[in-house]
C-alpha cells in the first residue's frame, strides 16, 4: 500500500504544530467556526502558519464562509489549502477555487449509501474530498463530534480526486479503518484530544504511528 498522509485538524498554537510536524503529519488544519471549541482568531492561525515547517501544508477549515469572511482569512494568514465543511453546492466550491487559486477539499458527510452520490458531484470541483460521518440531525458542529461511519461504505472506493478518511478516527482503529478502506489519507481531531479543543502530543504521535502502520499492513488488529 502507498506511504499514507496524516492531517491533525483542530490546531490551537504554535505547540500544537511543533507536536504535528514532530509527528510527521502532512497537514495541520485550522478551524474558523466559532460554535466549535477549536475555533481560532486571526492571529491564532497566522503565528501557527509561521510556525509550520516547510512541507508541512496549513489548511483553513471555514463553514458556509462569505467571501468576506474568506478575504480576511486568506489575506491574513498564509494558507496551502481551503477546507469547506458546510453545505456549500458544488457551484459555490468552483467558485471559491477559482477566486483564491488555492487548493479546495470539500467534506462529505456519509450515513448511508445514499450519501455517496454526492462525493461524485464534488469529485467534478474540488481537488480533495474529505470523507466524514455526517453529524446527527441537530448537532451544532458539522464535524469534529468523533462519530464514525460505516466504513465498509468507502471500502476500496475509487472517486475522480483524491480523498481522505474522517469521522470518529483514534490511534487505537485508524490502523483498521486504512486497512478496511485501502484510504491513503486520514484525518483526526477529537480522537487526539485531552479535552475538547486540547491536543495531546503523545495522541498525535501515537495516531500517526498506527496510520503508518496500518498503511503498511503490519502489525494491524484484525476484526
Amino acid at each position: 500500500m502507498a506511504e499514507i498522509r496524516v492531517k491533525i485538524c483542530g490546531l490551537r498554537s504554535p505547540q500544537d504544530i511543533a507536536a504535528v510536524a514532530g509527528a510527521g503529519a502532512a497537514y495541520a488544519g485550522f478551524v474558523f467556526f466559532p460554535k466549535s471549541p477549536r475555533h481560532v482568531t486571526l492571529e491564532q492561525a497566522r503565528a501557527m502558519a509561521f510556525a509550520a515547517p516547510v512541507g508541512l501544508a496549513k489548511v483553513a477549515l471555514v463553514v458556509d464562509a462569505s467571501d468576506a469572511a474568506l478575504d480576511e482569512i486568506v489575506e491574513a494568514v498564509p494558507l496551502d489549502m481551503l477546507q469547506l465543511h458546510g453545505h456549500e453546492s458544488p457551484d459555490r466550491v468552483a467558485a471559491i477555487r477559482a477566486r483564491y487559486g488555492l487548493p479546495v477539499m470539500k467534506a462529505v458527510g456519509v450515513a448511508d449509501e445514499g450519501d455517496l452520490a454526492a462525493i461524485f458531484d464534488y469529485s467534478t470541483v474540488a481537488d480533495q474530498l474529505l470523507i466524514d460521518a455526517k453529524p446527527p440531525k441537530h448537532a451544532d458542529l458539522p464535524g469534529g463530534n468523533g462519530l464514525s461511519f460505516d466504513w465498509r461504505l468507502v471500502a476500496q472506493r475509487r472517486w475522480l480526486r483524491p480523498w481522505m478518511l474522517a469521522g470518529g478516527l483514534t490511534p487505537e482503529n485508524v490502523a483498521e479503518a486504512i486497512r478496511l478502506t485501502n484510504a491513503r489519507q486520514v484525518d483526526v481531531s477529537s480522537g487526539v484530544e485531552s479535552a475538547p479543543g486540547v491536543k495531546d502530543p503523545a495522541r498525535i504521535a501515537a495516531f500517526t504511528r498506527a496510520a503508518h502502520l496500518g498503511a503498511q499492513g503490519d502489525g494491524v488488529p484484525r476484526w
